[in-house]
């Protein structure tokens, strides 16, 4: 194949520019704010679920304790209404009355079970309700910390995509002075080898960093200026300049 020397340098701004695209795109996909946004949506997650899980046993222990209230409030008014009863003389029958009076002494009992249960839901409640206050305000945390790394990545994206924008108008600039057969040639061998064409300097192939033999080096020392030469070693494009040492 044969170019223009230009044109076969020009080869070499549109390898660096290549390798300037190569790294903003890495750098694109490893920002640590993307780990860290992985790990803090992920936590978030969990604690949203744990929340969740932990507002549920709340309300499931504020239900229990409405019923064992409601319990109460009925063993009282009964022992309220039976007493009532005692004290106004309206029973006669002793056998009765020392009914009446052991029934109200049991629903006095029942009344203090059911107080206890009271309790203790209560007791049960207060640290459920903590649970889910602590749980609550982790997920924010979790959530801010998202929303920090975001904002930081967005920002990040924005610097990354404004370069990669002027160099990729560079690039296709100098795609314009650049034969097409060279181009496609250029194109393969970055495909290949991540890079398509490499500066010869000083005898040593700036691609591969191997210096070439004596033998390699008069082969292309005698080649024509405009014949398109290969690294022996990598088959990467050898750009000849006024520093290849030939």
């Amino acid at each position: 194949m044969k170019a223009a020397p230009e044109a076969q340098k020009r080869l070499l701004q549109l390898a660096e520019l290549d390798s300037i695209l190569d790294r903003l795109a890495h750098r694109r996909r490893t920002l640590p704010e993307l780990a860290e946004i992985d790990e803090a949506a992920a936590r978030q997650a969990r604690l949203t679920t744990q929340v969740i899980t932990a507002e549920t046993e709340a309300s499931d222990l504020a239900r229990d304790q409405a019923k064992a209230e409601r319990d109460v409030d009925a063993v009282r008014s009964r022992a309220e209404r039976d007493q009532t009863r005692l004290d106004s003389g309206q029973v006669g029958s002793p056998k009765e009355l020392a009914g009446l009076q052991s029934e109200i002494a049991s629903l006095q009992r029942r009344q203090g079970d059911l107080e206890e249960v009271v309790l203790e839901i209560m007791e049960r409640r207060e640290g459920s309700d903590a649970k889910v206050a602590t749980l609550g305000a982790e997920r924010d945390e979790a959530a801010a910390t998202r929303a920090a790394a975001e904002e930081r990545r967005d920002a990040a994206f924005a610097e990354i995509d404004k370069e990669h924008a002027e160099n990729a108008a560079k690039r296709a600039a100098i795609i314009g002075e650049i034969p097409a057969d060279l181009l496609a040639l250029y194109e393969k061998l970055r495909g290949q080898y991540g890079v398509g064409a490499a500066m010869l300097h000083g005898g040593r192939c700036q691609g591969c960093k191997v210096s070439l033999s004596i033998a390699d080096l008069n082969r292309i020392r005698s080649a024509a200026p405009d014949e398109v030469v290969r690294c022996e070693e990598c088959r990467r494009i050898l750009v000849r300049t006024a520093e290849s040492g030939l």
